[in-house]
């Protein structure tokens, strides 16, 4: 894609995504609004097929290890025809297949199950240890949240990751510096982060993990150097790109998101408003092509 498409679809992104969490009426908006333009890119470009016939040994791997930020997720797929975008409105249903967080035995094309924080980092470190030691030339990418950074697992796979130079990893953390409660800062501070991280071996590439362009740069930065495992720290806001929710940790997932927040997001997200009706009651993949 084009830059001007991945754009459209990170806006698409958010548009779904805050969709899916209003016909469940609950959910996390703050941190799936602040990696939609990550997703965007690597579901744009970077992933390449994620057709299940593609060979095992081509098909590029992603863990989404914040896995609350599901939505966000689910919205990638529906967006880039992966799944039908119509199965969003059963996010959280008994019956569907959308859960809360990923679940490898039911979400469709979710690689493993996330959502207890940490854990999706040390999956995404064995497939990448697993495929080098088949020999296959695939990549794997993992998402984490920077709430996540203060489990102790994290760290421990960070170790695992640049003891076994594995890399073909490469690891996003979402740096929007709320999670929860509060600010990192405030609840346990991780500065200063880079600094960490290299300690631990690991390759830091910092981006504005809204800027299209340098997200991309990230990536292309983690293929050309592959003696040890890359991470990108991309800063963002959580909530990007609807105003009241920028920076507010109680859009972290503790809101009902209304029928009027819904309208007032979906404008800001370029929705006309005589379309919100819609959106609002699902009908819009009957309406309209997305």
């Amino acid at each position: 894609m084009n830059p001007n498409d991945i754009a459209v679809l990170a806006r698409q992104i958010r548009r779904y995504a805050l969709l899916s969490i209003h016909s469940a009426t609950s959910g996390h908006p703050g941190g799936a609004l602040s990696c939609s333009d990550i997703l965007a890119v690597l579901y744009g470009n970077e992933l390449g097929s994620q057709d299940k016939d593609v060979p095992a040994s081509e098909r590029n791997r992603f863990i989404m290890s914040k896995g609350h930020a599901c939505p966000a997720l689910y919205a990638a797929w529906a967006a880039t025809k992966l799944i039908n975008p119509q199965e969003l409105t059963t996010l959280r249903h008994l019956a569907g297949r959308l859960e809360g967080h990923p679940h490898v035995g039911a979400t469709p094309l979710a690689e493993t199950s996330t959502g207890s924080l940490g854990q999706g980092i040390s999956v995404a470190c064995g497939i990448a240890l697993g495929a080098r030691m088949q020999g296959w030339s695939n990549r794997v990418y993992a998402l984490l949240g920077d709430g996540e950074m203060q489990e102790g697992e994290v760290w421990e796979a960070l170790m695992f990751a640049n003891h076994h130079k594995l890399g073909n990893l490469c690891a996003i953390i979402d740096y929007n510096k709320l999670q929860s409660d509060n600010t990192n800062a405030k609840i346990m501070g991780l500065e200063p982060l880079q600094d960490k991280l290299r300690a631990f071996g690991w390759n830091v590439t910092e981006i504005d993990g809204h800027n299209l362009n340098e997200i991309a740069g990230g990536f292309d930065q983690a293929r050309k150097d592959t003696s040890s495992p890359t991470i990108i720290l991309a800063h963002t806001r959580k909530g990007q790109g609807v105003s009241f929710m920028v920076g507010k940790p109680n859009w972290h997932g503790s809101l009902l998101l209304t029928d009027e927040d819904f309208t007032k997001s979906l404008i800001e997200l370029g929705v006309h408003e005589t379309e919100t009706p819609a959106w609002i009651d699902g009908t819009i993949f009957s309406k309209v092509a997305l």
